[in-house]
């Protein structure tokens, strides 16, 4: 559609990009190649960084000096993104992203099985996913997150309706089942 009407399409990879959604940038998982797309946060794995790449009439327009950030080309901050560029690679965290987004969505399908009332659909890619709580649920994302919490589990509401799960990129199997177990002990405490 873009190519169609002449419009650049600009996508950003802040928090999708650099291997959560379970390919290197989340654009990936659409089939589209974007003119321009950001990256920042995961980049610099911790240390501010962020970065803007652009590709054909778009990357013409940029040249030095007519584009700018407040943490990108520091020393410090592209050694670090450096670092995480060359872990990502070596030790193939895209196949443990895969993996234990494969392992999360069963779990979380299965757990929503069981409480039909409460959760609906897995949705997301890689190591991004979230599950909507159902409208007459009678409990709030920001709820069933409190809950998590209370069972030791970090989560996050995305929005009122949706419990969003983010874990570390090189997450393991034995922690997801953890996360799994406290999060259907969330549930338990509201469904009744």
């Amino acid at each position: 559609l873009c190519d169609e009407h002449g419009a650049l399409l600009i996508c950003d990879e802040v928090q999708a990009g650099m291997g959560r959604s379970g390919t290197l940038w989340g654009h990936e998982n659409l089939g589209v190649e974007p003119d321009v797309f950001t990256s920042a946060k995961a980049l610099g794995g911790g240390v501010p960084i962020g970065a803007m790449m652009a590709r054909g009439d778009a990357a013409s327009v940029l040249t030095p000096g007519t584009h700018a950030s407040t943490y990108g080309g520091n020393p410090l901050a592209c050694a670090a993104a450096l670092a995480v560029a060359e872990y990502l690679s070596e030790h193939d965290v895209l196949a443990n992203v895969n993996a234990r987004g494969e392992q999360l969505v069963k779990g979380l399908q299965d757990i929503a099985s069981r409480y039909p009332s409460v959760l609906g659909d897995v949705r997301g890619w890689g190591l991004i996913r979230g599950v909507p709580i159902m409208d007459d649920a009678g409990m709030t994302a920001a709820e069933l997150v409190g809950d998590a919490m209370e069972e030791g589990l970090l989560l996050v509401a995305a929005g009122p309706s949706v419990v969003r799960f983010v874990p570390p990129l090189v997450v393991g199997e034995a922690e997801i089942d953890e996360a799994l177990a406290r999060f259907e002990r969330a549930i338990a405490k509201r469904a009744t």
